[in-house]
């Protein structure tokens, strides 16, 4: 197992506007408990003064650091991709990556989002009808969700996406690997009749984040029918999840999705099992004493 001098796990995230990130305290607590010296950096392309393209360079520059793998974010997950020596199953599945480990001069991509998102809906949301989902976000974010609610058993999702061709590019790669009928793109004007006759809304894009703050999704179109799903964890009180609880919809943050990509993560990074209820105990406790701070 590669390791950094003095035989620390060094490990870093990459993305934009992530000077308040969980990760780097997720990841080194739960290593303090399996026993392993771990250190955990932020490469924010904001403070770098570098484009989300350039985000191959940056990787080869961590890894020429000696650090054991990085996580990607917002905007990186689809650009990394074609930076890569090769692809697990499910990034190549989703052409999405949150998590590249460095294996000799090889920088190999995986998924834990999908897997993440999955766990935290079965635990946060159990008996919650999937039989139309709604997706808003066709992004790195949301090709990992997507694939995960049909995972789940959704017999339909409806994908909107800014990006019209964003969303057709997801629905292939849903159709693809889930059959025809699956899942559909559909226009943003359509949200609210979408929305009235569905089971379930995943939010996935940056809105509602520190750095875009708002929702992305008009509150008045929500009922007590639905249930809402949050991918954004920064912060972990989203005015859309205000918004939905407020007219009665059961809720979902993004918390126990980041805790349990990052315990996938960490066990790709170091070989090691986390605990996986104590990473979403971590979660709790750190946004706890974020908001005693503030």
């Amino acid at each position: 197992m590669r390791t950094a001098p003095g035989g620390t796990y060094a490990v870093g995230l990459i993305g934009a506007g992530i000077g308040g990130s969980l990760s780097p305290a997720l990841h080194e607590r739960e290593a303090a408990l399996l026993g392993l010296e771990y250190a955990y950096r932020l490469f924010d392309l904001d403070e770098l003064g570098r484009d989300p393209s350039d985000v191959g360079g940056l990787v080869r520059e961590t890894q020429e650091l000696g650090l054991r793998g990085v996580n990607v974010t917002h905007p990186c997950k689809q650009l990394v991709v074609r930076e890569l020596d090769e692809l697990s199953p499910e990034a190549a599945a989703l052409q999405a990556v949150n998590t590249v480990v460095f294996a000799g001069d090889r920088r190999i991509g995986h998924n834990t989002d999908a897997s993440g998102f999955q766990e935290a809906f079965a635990r946060g949301l159990p008996g919650a009808a999937t039989d139309h989902v709604v997706l808003v976000g066709a992004g790195g974010a949301g090709a990992a969700v997507g694939h995960a609610a049909l995972a789940l058993g959704a017999e339909r999702v409806s994908v909107l996406d800014a990006e019209p061709d964003r969303a057709r590019d997801l629905v292939d790669a849903l159709t693809e690997r889930f059959g025809p009928g699956r899942a559909v793109d559909r226009e943003l004007g359509t949200l609210g009749d979408l929305l009235a006759r569905a089971d379930g809304l995943i939010h996935a894009t940056p809105m509602g984040m520190a750095a875009y703050p708002g929702s992305a999704v008009p509150i008045e179109l929500l009922h007590a029918g639905l249930w809402v799903a949050e991918v954004v964890y920064m912060p972990v009180e989203t005015d859309l999840l205000r918004g939905a609880r407020a007219r009665g919809c059961r809720t979902l943050s993004g918390a126990a999705m980041v805790a349990l990509q990052a315990a996938g993560s960490l066990e790709l990074f170091t070989g090691a099992q986390p605990d996986r209820d104590r990473m979403l105990d971590h979660v709790d406790a750190l946004i706890a004493d974020r908001r005693q701070a503030a």
